[in-house]
Order: structure tokens, then C-alpha cells, then sequence
């Protein structure tokens, strides 16, 4: 057993601790969502859970997304809490992600992660990692990440968070599981600033006319995703 399967099972086993490896602040207490995901799992016990679902996990953007909404035609499941970091996503993986056996993820976090002081190689690892624990258990799920967005509030994070963008384009490209979907671009005016027209008031979150975009750079990527897990399965 190599080095690296040998950390993945002791993070699996153990949970994420508290790090500053790569760089960086120490990534907040994850048990600060105690309460958000002991509701996911009464949610779960009471109510039916479609099978190898289409999971959008992630932080706020995901939380705030009406994903049933976009995708109506899709097994949808969403399990976004708001503030998080990469590293409480993996922290809490074998609650909100793993138990649902996706076929697709849909991911969305490093937002927070550069905001808070991370460096982009820190938010590429930590993705890495988030990646390592899922496809040690669910080798063939298809992980798309959505690109950190542009916003005026954050705006001075946002040579960092391009780095950090172009680092996971880099591993997505190297691994046919993985897909980075560029939902930044979308979101920017000719002249290169966020178009606040597709943002809440805060000049953060995303208002419908943002998700909108989303919704439409994000279907033709699921649908194909979608279609090369069926013609596997068939075959």
C-alpha cells in the first residue's frame, strides 16, 4: 500500500484536522455546521432520496441555488452550507456526499478559502484531497467544479482566485472524472468587472439572473456527463 492510499485511509478513519499545510491561515473548527448537517441527515430520515443522484455540494452559491429549479429534469439533491470551506466539504464528505453514491457532483467552494487568506495552491490541494476521499469510495463519480467567481466585494481576491482557477483547470484536464466548468467568464461585463446585474446587493451571491447563467453554462456539461455514464453502463 503506497503513501498516499495509507493518508487517505487515515482521513477517511479520522476526519479532517484543523491545517495550515500549504500555506496559509488554519482552516476554521468544521463542527461550527454541527447543527446544518444533523438537519441533512433528519431531512434524509424522513423523506425519499433519489438514487445515484445528480449531488450539488459546495458552500453558500450552492446553498442559495434553487437546483430543483434549474434542473427539474434531474435527480437532483442539494447539500450546500453556507460559509464553508473546501476543507469542511471533505470534512463532512462521508455525511453529505458519500452516503448518496452520486453519479455527478456538482461542487462549489475556495470562495470563502481565498477571502479568508488561503493562497491558491492551498485551495488546489485541498480540492485535491476532497477529490482523493471521494474516488477512493466512489471510483467512477464525475466531479464538475465550478469555477470561484468574480464579485465587486471580493474583488481584491481576485488575481489569487484566477490562480486558483487555473490550477484545478490544470488537474481536471489530467483525469477524465473530473471537469472544471468555467462559470466565472460568464459572470464578468466587457470590461472585464463583475456585472453586478446578476448579484444580490451584497456584490456577492449570485441573484436569479445569476444563476440563470449558471444554469445555462452548467446543462450542456451535465447532459454529456450524463449520456457517457448511461453508454458505460449499457455496455
Amino acid at each position: 500500500m503506497n503513501r498516499s492510499t495509507l493518508w487517505l485511509l487515515l482521513i477517511l478513519s479520522t476526519g479532517i484536522v484543523t491545517s495550515t499545510c500549504g500555506g496559509g491561515p488554519a482552516d476554521p473548527d468544521p463542527n461550527r455546521f454541527a447543527g446544518e448537517i444533523e438537519a441533512f441527515h433528519d431531512w434524509d430520515s424522513k423523506n425519499a432520496v433519489p438514487a445515484e443522484p445528480v449531488l450539488f455540494v459546495g458552500s453558500s452559491s450552492i446553498r442559495l441555488w434553487r437546483t430543483h429549479a434549474s434542473f427539474p429534469d434531474l435527480p437532483v439533491v442539494n447539500r450546500g452550507f453556507g460559509g464553508s470551506h473546501i476543507a469542511d466539504v471533505t470534512h463532512f464528505a462521508d455525511r453529505v456526499v458519500l452516503p448518496y453514491k452520486p453519479r455527478v457532483i456538482v461542487f462549489y467552494a475556495g470562495d470563502n478559502d481565498i477571502a479568508s487568506g488561503k493562497p491558491a495552491h492551498r485551495v488546489f490541494e485541498d480540492y485535491r484531497t476532497f477529490v482523493g476521499i471521494v474516488h477512493a469510495k466512489l471510483p467512477d463519480a464525475r466531479i464538475l467544479f465550478l469555477a470561484i467567481k468574480p464579485s465587486e466585494s471580493r474583488w481584491s481576491f481576485w488575481p489569487e482566485t484566477k490562480k486558483a482557477n487555473e490550477l484545478i483547470r490544470g488537474l481536471s484536464a489530467n483525469d477524465k472524472r473530473l471537469l472544471f466548468i468555467d462559470v466565472a467568464t460568464p459572470l464578468l461585463r466587457p470590461d472585464g468587472m463583475p456585472d453586478n446585474a446578476l448579484f444580490l446587493k451584497d456584490k456577492l451571491h449570485l441573484n436569479p439572473a445569476g444563476y440563470e447563467v449558471w444554469a445555462r453554462t452548467l446543462t450542456p456539461a451535465l447532459r454529456q456527463v450524463l449520456a457517457a455514464r448511461r453508454d458505460v453502463e449499457r455496455h
